[in-house]
């Protein structure tokens, strides 16, 4: 069945907007008719649907077809999913479940090859995908791309199976992403010549120039932890050509209130020309990675937004293949039927299992927790001894930071963290990048084995121990896919996280912007400069555990 769509239609290829008529039959744009010359006020401006250049659905919490009920409303229409998270836990049978999905609803994922898992040798992962199955991945026509290589020593040190892996990418003609953060100079070059087509973790303006003049494509990252956006939006002036807009991970309270309609309102309100803020959201993804997205000639899938104006980017309406499956900040895609994919063997744990024997040295390194970014510092402080264990410090800010394996027993990796701000109580998570074991923060043992032990009885979850009125409470959102994600409605789990989230803000006193999101990076070893991993610190710059 087909219809009409009367709007100001914005041609961002020709820089230049004017009132059109588009017809759509059987999802396909037949007919544009242009029917005036310059802008009409009364009308709403008909661009592209937004993508999202690279973002890992599993942080959402939410399955591939709950993500894409809660996108659409905000405009996107499809994204660069990279499902190395639920792989690292499942392996092959992780990615084929978020390809299976995802295709259960209409919007438009493209899946990559996850290229790192394990993402280190450091850290105990749930599956190894080796060079065979990326290989055998990569031959899918629904595998659009070599996920993010992490494993950037592997790259400069010619490590075979890194090297393998991009060679099966290129012999397919699928571009390669990259993951190099501070990477610069002739290691950026060496980088960037084995393959490497982006990167989305540069955090300062002169990281990401470097890397631009050397020809690779740089993504402005605004997630629910990392936070790059005011750094790197000016280069949108002079390169704009080589920039795309991804949210990484992103949480779904953030979710909820918008995606990257967001960045397009603030980098116009920056001063970025309009067409270039949209082409960085609309177009060069679906050029880079050759996404099977319309955008807006005549032939094409008619995959587009209607918007208010171009100023905030209220998005009126968002059509997918033809069909309206977002109105007036409602969604039309229905919730489907979905199954449950796990891996999860750990015990319960007792306090006493947390202990860490005093030590009689004058310093200990810990981490300190950065918010809105991803890389951590490394301190030196003095231990606090209570009898014979050293202890948190709430007066001092440095807590007692836990890694418990997931996948089989082993004693848990107990370090210290600066930064999170908490005055009671205890956090745990089984979304723990890039393994995604067991990992909290706590203030006292009790707490922090209570909130461990809740999501080991979840068989993978969020949770968070206080205590309230003189009681004891433990709040738990389980996540029974691959202990990362719900297959409950989408709006009940961000509702769900948001409570777990102000209650951590509000009752432990956690100054972060997102303390969840911002923990379960602290396992992220292959982010500089100091990580906890279930083997234990690992120093990420000489990339050796200490």
């Amino acid at each position: 069945m087909g219809f009409s769509l009367t709007a100001n239609l914005v041609r961002i290829t020709e820089r230049r907007i004017a009132p059109a008529t588009l017809t759509i039959e059987n999802g396909l744009i037949q007919s544009i008719t242009e029917i005036g010359t310059s802008e009409d006020p009364n009308l709403p401006y008909l661009l592209p649907g937004f993508v999202d250049s690279h973002v890992h659905v599993e942080s959402s919490l939410l399955i591939p077809s709950e993500f894409a009920r809660l996108a659409v409303v905000h405009g996107t229409v499809g994204t660069i999913s990279d499902p190395h998270e639920i792989a690292n836990v499942c392996g092959m049978d992780g990615v084929l479940y978020m390809i299976e999905n995802g295709n259960q609803v209409p919007f438009k994922f493209h899946f990559g090859a996850p290229s790192c898992v394990p993402a280190t040798t450091f850290e105990t992962a749930g599956a190894t995908l080796d060079v065979n199955d990326v290989t055998t991945l990569l031959q899918r026509d629904d595998i659009y791309y070599l996920s993010e290589m992490m494993n950037f020593p592997g790259v400069l040190f010619k490590d075979p199976e890194v090297l393998a892996k991009i060679a099966a990418a290129q012999a397919v003609g699928k571009p390669v992403d990259g993951h190099a953060p501070g990477l610069r100079g002739e290691q950026a070059e060496a980088y960037i010549r084995a393959g490497m087509s982006t990167d989305h973790e540069c955090f300062t303006e002169e990281e990401g120039l470097d890397k631009l003049q050397r020809g690779m494509k740089i993504l402005i990252r605004e997630g629910s932890a990392a936070k790059n956006f005011e750094a790197l939006h000016p280069l949108l002036h002079e390169h704009y050509q080589q920039m795309m807009f991804c949210s990484d991970d992103k949480h779904p309270d953030s979710l909820l209130e918008g995606h990257i309609n967001q960045l397009c309102a603030r980098a116009v309100a920056a001063g970025i020309d309009v067409f270039q803020v949209l082409y960085a959201a609309c177009i060069h993804p679906v050029e880079h990675y050759r996404m099977r997205i319309g955008l807006l000639q005549v032939g094409d899938p008619a995959d587009m937004i209607l918007v208010n104006n171009l100023q905030d980017f209220t998005v009126r309406a968002t059509y997918i293949d033809g069909n309206l499956v977002a109105e007036d900040g409602k969604t039309n895609i229905p919730r489907v039927a979905s199954t449950t994919i796990n891996q999860f063997k750990a015990s319960p744990i007792a306090p006493r299992d947390l202990q860490v024997a005093a030590t009689s040295a004058c310093s200990i390194p810990v981490i300190e927790a950065l918010d809105g970014q991803l890389i951590t510092n490394r301190i030196n402080w003095k231990p606090r001894i209570a009898g014979d264990s050293v202890v948190s410090s709430v007066e001092e800010d440095v807590l007692k930071l836990v890694v418990i394996n997931r996948y089989q027993s082993a004693p848990p990796a107990i370090s210290f963290i600066r930064n999170f701000g908490l005055k009671q109580g205890a956090l745990a998570s089984t979304v723990a990048h890039d393994s995604h074991n067991i990992i909290a923060v706590g203030v006292d043992d009790e707490s922090l084995s209570e909130a461990i032990n809740a999501v080991i009885r979840a068989e993978g979850g969020l949770s968070v121990c206080y205590e309230l009125d003189g009681a004891k409470q433990t709040d738990v959102l389980a996540l029974p896919v691959a202990g990362l994600m719900s297959n409950e409605d989408g709006y009940d789990v961000a509702a769900l996280y948001t409570q777990l989230d102000q209650t951590v803000k509000t009752v432990l006193g956690s100054p972060l912007r997102a303390p969840f999101m911002t923990l379960s990076f602290m396992a992220l070893l292959v982010i500089p400069h100091l990580k906890l991993s279930d083997k234990g610190l690992f120093d990420g710059d000489s990339f050796s555990l200490i």
